[in-house]
């Protein structure tokens, strides 16, 4: 007779006696196999367990489930036997997870969110003096203004697409909302923290400018997307046109300056010669952006009756005007930077905004306006100029 021996996959044990052998020959039944401790160590050697939790729980049944286990070659290369209670891989949480991290990052519109990173910092640093300004402070003001802002920027963009969706299956099928990435339920849950997350923010952060600025922002950005009776203003295009405006314009250059001039340096407002250039400046880069976003979305807007200037004017009209627009803008800029009593000031800001002013002109002349990409391409080479800009509106002093 043999001792027990067990593993943590199986248990032999010598529990068939002589009678009960005799009586299954008797039977017509095989006689089971009897194994010698060498020889059944060595075969328990060849394999092991792929999910020995479940296997040791049960103990050996009659019948070895041969999905449970993993064999290994003469070459020591395990072969892999698919499990019917095995969990999902470690890549296949991995692609979900990167394709969740991607959605989000499509959701949030990143490219508004970098011009209002830059237009912040820009603008926050207006009010600087001395070197002696950029203090711990300083750096704290800032992050709290643009923590909550950057969330209040993702309450604007996500609740456009969750009462965009259709439109935008037809204008932006790659937006997490209009691919099925996200369910809408997922979107506005986002929506709803992120504006919670904001409006908390402003309130403890005791900044009376911030808080403004929040709230016009909730206000505008609601206002555009909502569709309840006197709102949805994105189908009025003078009304869209005012939106983006009042925030990109005006709450970004005032609200932000007098945050840090007040709350964060601890001195009087005084509005200054390059916070009044950035206003003027942005209001004609906002007004742009605004007319330009609804040109490569004329097909999807005619669909769904938005009357946006592309779907009453035409493309060309429009892309026209957005150029043009740009152009005076940027005279008027190189015209105001030759002005500057600093030479270094005065060089720098004359030849930047002709040389963008340059590779505006001949970017424009190469767009194939019948093409989608194309304007969509030139759309967001108008959000680099828009980001360039606030690289340059501290130089004008």
């Amino acid at each position: 007779m043999l001792s027990t021996f067990s593993t943590p996959c199986f248990s032999f044990s010598s529990s068939y006696s002589s009678s009960s052998t005799c009586s299954l020959q008797q039977q017509g039944c095989v006689q089971p196999p009897q194994l010698s401790v060498k020889k059944t160590h060595n075969f328990l050697k060849s394999c092991y367990c792929s999910n020995p939790f479940k296997c040791c729980s049960e103990g050996f049944s009659s019948s070895v489930n041969i999905q449970h286990l993993t064999f290994k070659s003469h070459k020591r290369n395990p072969i892999h036997v698919s499990s019917e209670y095995g969990y999902p891989s470690k890549p296949e949480d991995q692609n979900h997870v990167s394709k969740q991290l991607r959605a989000f990052y499509l959701f949030s519109r990143p490219h508004t969110i970098i011009g209002t990173v830059i237009g912040i910092t820009s603008v926050s640093l207006l009010p600087l003096e001395t070197i002696s300004d950029l203090s711990p402070a300083f750096f704290v003001g800032l992050l709290k203004a643009m923590v909550p802002s950057v969330l209040m920027n993702i309450y604007v963009v996500g609740l456009n697409q969750i009462f965009d969706v259709e439109i935008d299956k037809v204008n932006k099928p790659e937006l997490p909302l209009a691919s099925g990435d996200f369910s809408m339920e997922t979107g506005s849950q986002i929506v709803f923290i992120s504006l919670l997350m904001s409006v908390g923010m402003g309130i403890m952060f005791q900044s009376p400018p911030l808080f403004c600025a929040l709230l016009i922002s909730f206000l505008l950005g609601t206002a555009y997307s909502i569709e309840i009776p006197l709102l949805r203003w994105k189908r009025y295009p003078l009304l869209a046109a005012s939106c983006i405006l009042i925030v990109r314009a005006i709450v970004v250059q005032l609200a932000f300056f007098a945050h840090i001039q007040k709350h964060v340096l601890g001195r009087s407002i005084v509005y200054t010669k390059s916070v009044v250039f950035g206003v003027a400046f942005m209001c004609f880069f906002s007004t742009v952006i605004a007319l330009f976003k609804d040109i490569p979305d004329v097909d999807g807007d005619r669909e769904f009756g938005i009357q946006s200037f592309t779907v009453k004017l035409g493309q060309k009209k429009v892309f026209w005007l957005c150029v043009n627009m740009l152009l005076m803008a940027y005279g008027a800029a190189t015209v105001i930077g030759a002005s500057s009593s600093s030479m270094p000031i005065k060089f720098a800001t004359v030849f930047c905004h002709c040389a963008l002013a340059l590779v505006l002109w001949v970017r424009a002349q190469s767009v194939d306006l019948s093409s989608k990409e194309a304007v969509t391409s030139f759309y967001m080479f108008i959000w680099k100029l828009f980001y360039a800009e606030y690289f340059l509106i501290p130089l004008v002093r």
